[in-house]
């Protein structure tokens, strides 16, 4: 690739803009991520520890590809999952799966669908709009509000399916999409239980950083670069994406920048998506990132109550605090689990450290008949 400055990148798809002030972190933080380990990833590291298994496959459930249409009449694609001794003449109840921000349903979503189907629920992995087989242009766009569209959307089809309770239907977010599916929950009462997993609050990390970090004039200077990159595509200039994860490793590569690549630039969880480019994989649009700015899904997150919320976070996990605020917001029933010893992306594939049994009975009790 062809470095333009050090935060530029040229990657044939579009220029992709770096942003190291989401990463920036406290001593006590970084103390906490065990850099010793992190730094001995090389370029081409894959760490399988805790067996890792983004990819798990089960010959106890079966699974499909579907199509459904949003309020906006975009397509949103998902794979659902059907338990093969589910009782047809019975309702069952169902989960939506969310991915985390910048992946695809195939990239941890459908895991977590794959293993709560093993244990007796209806489940469908979706693509968020802009992201993966879903529709919308263009490609990598960020729109808060249509993204948890999408988790209604898939309301909509599920409870419409005559083997599934409309009135036990729970959603499941991963990384961002614990944001969206909040953002969701607050205006669809349907949604009977919500759980998050390594949640990202992707408005105040975009507005604050990590540990509130960022400056007020730094956020306006974002927000002046994408404004000012508006005139430049619309008089026909190259689009430019934005954060998501490196593509290659350097000596002076930041922790979390390990952390991501090792899921998302490896054979561990990297997944193109069907007519993608690995140049974009993981980048949102420049000048929509912005859009994250006015994104709050934790305002009024007390008002899903008396609808259960659990929120799932590794102890070492840089994120935490986004699960941890969540938590300290939201009026009970309310439960935030600790995963001993698990990073953010940790808890994206490693099946030895993801709590099933804590999500399977926050569901079954939730979501009982």
């Amino acid at each position: 690739m062809e470095m333009k400055r050090n935060d530029e990148t040229t990657q044939g798809h579009g220029v992709i803009i770096g942003r190291r002030k989401l990463l920036q972190l406290s001593g006590a933080s970084l103390a906490a991520m065990s850099l010793a380990a992190m730094s001995s990833l090389s370029a081409m590291a894959q760490d399988l520890s805790n067996g890792a298994n983004n990819f798990y496959t089960s010959d106890k459930v079966t699974k499909r590809k579907v199509t459904f249409k949003s309020q906006y009449e975009e397509n949103v694609v998902g794979n659902l999952f059907t338990p093969k001794a589910l009782d047809r003449n019975a309702k069952a109840p169902a989960i939506v799966v969310g991915h985390p921000m910048g992946a695809v349903k195939e990239q941890s979503s459908t895991l977590y669908a794959t293993m709560m189907a093993e244990r007796g629920f209806v489940t469908l992995a979706i693509d968020l709009p802009f992201w993966g087989e879903s529709g919308g242009q263009p490609r990598n766009l960020v729109s808060p509000d249509v993204y948890a569209e999408a988790f209604s959307a898939a309301v909509d089809y599920l409870g419409s399916q005559n083997f599934v309770d409309r009135n036990r239907i729970g959603a499941l977010g991963i990384c961002g999409s614990g944001s969206f599916v909040i953002s969701a929950a607050k205006i669809d009462p349907r949604m009977k239980a919500v759980a998050t997993v390594s949640m990202y609050d992707m408005g105040s990390a975009n507005r604050n950083a990590l540990n509130h970090s960022q400056t007020v004039e730094q956020r306006k200077q974002m927000i002046a670069a994408a404004a000012e990159q508006r005139y430049a595509e619309f008089a026909g200039a190259e689009r430019k994406y934005t954060s998501g994860t490196v593509h290659e490793l350097t000596a002076g590569s930041h922790p979390i920048e390990r952390e991501f690549y090792d899921f998302y630039r490896t054979r561990r969880g990297e997944f193109t998506p069907r007519g993608g480019s690995p140049a974009t994989t993981t980048h949102p649009t420049l000048t929509s990132n912005v859009k994250f700015m006015n994104f709050y899904p934790f305002n009024d997150i007390e008002t899903i109550s008396p609808r259960p919320m659990l929120f799932i976070t590794g102890d070492q996990a840089h994120s935490k605090e986004f699960s941890e605020d969540a938590y300290k917001r939201a009026a009970e029933p309310k439960e935030l689990h600790y995963v001993r010893g698990a990073g953010h992306v940790d808890l994206y594939d490693r099946v030895n450290l993801i709590p099933w049994g804590k999500l399977e009975s926050f569901f079954s009790q939730h979501l009982a008949a």
